[in-house]
């Protein structure tokens, strides 16, 4: 007898999944059907032992997300196979047994489980949120419905590539601030722990008195030496409540209309969220969907609550019956050129043509303000590095500078009064 792990529906078709032991995989399906289950899958189960210990390991560390590049990849997979006429449960399995992430094999492998079953496809890939978000189900519902999923797929797949065009643009545009800063971060630490201290036990010997900035150093590093414990445990629980409360409702708000706020690159987080509301909005607009749960599915899939806030009292203000304009307007998160843009679009019925030009406004206000993002950060990190320099200089020269004269004026006193010396 061998234990078996399976997936079926009842007569109802809700699915089952449990495990049984059995001679066989076709005896037990035979229980199964006697039992009025009809069986999807039927997998034997290993008993672990000694020789499993490392095959478990590599188990818990194995990758467990998607990225995004992978998600770009379905999608044009998708689109090429529908559009050619190939069966979705067909193309779904022949994806996931050529997929070399393992954990997209084995949720591609649950949807076609669902799909066999009699699921449709958007409720079947809504059982795996943290691989399709909310409007990725969306679009696939629209596309179902309409009989287009096809073209689904294909909208899908320029989205993502959008969303991954705009990552690429913000990591080039941050990488050479967060290295300078890294920098600055490490050489801070060496000079506190290392350099100071050295140049303290010289000064501590001349027994002179330091200018206030070598004295500012000396405590600092002195401070440094004696608590690095708990300045560790500072930083390190600083950071960690920091990612806890984000991770609450109330933090993750405060946090994204923080984030609008913060100077130089708030304009460039709110111009991003705006483009991907606009770009999403006409996408599913003129996929059919209805206004309002367009609305609903975008402060959702927006990447800013706050804004996703703002977007949410428009649909409340449409509800109440005002226009698309009035309300836009009143949430203040779009200037008057986009505004009169909106407004054209809702009186002549190209609602949709309209938001993709506003989407391209915003999308090329963003590529601007990346490639300006290294310009305007750059005259801030040379001023800091300068005044880390400077005091640098003041702390540990200055002192030197002032034991050199007094050197100088001793050996001149010396010279001064041998003469005297010898005719006495």
């Amino acid at each position: 007898m061998s234990l078996y792990r399976f997936t079926g529906r009842d007569a109802q078709g809700g699915k089952i999944i449990g495990s049984r032991e059995a001679g066989s995989a076709d005896s037990l399906a035979s229980e199964l059907l006697a039992e009025r289950i009809t069986p999807l899958t039927i997998e034997e189960q290993v008993q672990a032992s000694d020789s499993d210990v490392f095959a478990q390991l590599k188990e818990s560390l194995r990758r467990k997300h998607v990225d995004l590049e992978e998600l770009i990849i379905f999608c044009r997979q998708m689109y090429s196979l529908s559009k050619a006429g190939v069966p979705i449960i067909r193309a779904i399995g022949g994806l996931a047994e050529s997929s070399r992430n393992l954990y997209l094999r084995e949720v591609l492998q649950a949807v076609r489980s669902d799909l066999e079953g009699g699921q449709g496809m958007a409720v079947a890939l809504n059982a795996h949120p943290k691989v399709f978000n909310t409007l990725f189900v969306s679009m696939i519902s629209v596309g179902e419905n309409t009989g287009q999923l096809d073209q689904a797929f294909r909208q899908l797949s320029v989205y993502l590539e959008l969303e991954r065009e705009t990552r690429k643009r913000i990591k080039q545009a941050t990488r050479y601030p967060l290295f300078v800063l890294s920098a600055m971060a490490v050489a801070l630490v060496v000079i506190n722990l290392f350099v100071i201290p050295a140049f303290s036990k010289v000064f501590a010997q001349f027994k002179a008195d330091l200018p206030w900035a070598t004295q500012i150093l000396i405590g600092t590093s002195q401070f440094f030496q004696d608590f690095w414990w708990l300045l560790a445990l500072l930083f390190g629980g600083s950071l960690f409540g920091f990612f806890k409360w984000i991770e609450t409702d109330a933090g993750a708000l405060k946090w994204d209309q923080i984030k609008l706020r913060l100077p130089i690159v708030g304009g460039i987080f709110e111009r991003i969220a705006l483009a991907r509301f606009t770009r999403t909005f006409a996408m599913m607009y003129r996929a059919g969907v209805p206004l309002l749960q367009t609305l609903s599915i975008n402060s959702a899939s927006v990447g800013n609550r706050y804004i996703g806030q703002a977007i949410l009292a428009m649909r409340e203000g449409i509800e109440r019956g005002e226009a698309l304009t009035r309300t836009a307007s009143a949430s203040g998160l779009f200037t008057p050129l986009v505004l009169q843009m909106m407004a054209v679009g809702e009186e002549t019925g190209a609602l949709d043509d309209l938001f993709v030009e506003v989407a391209d406004f915003y999308e090329q206000e963003v590529d601007y303000d990346l490639k300006q993002l290294a310009d305007a950060i750059e005259p801030i990190l040379i001023v800091a590095m300068g005044i880390m320099v400077l005091v640098l200089a003041l702390g540990v020269f200055l002192p030197m500078w002032e034991l050199a004269s007094a050197a100088k004026g001793a050996v001149s006193y010396t010279h001064l009064t041998l003469p005297t010396n010898k005719t006495v």
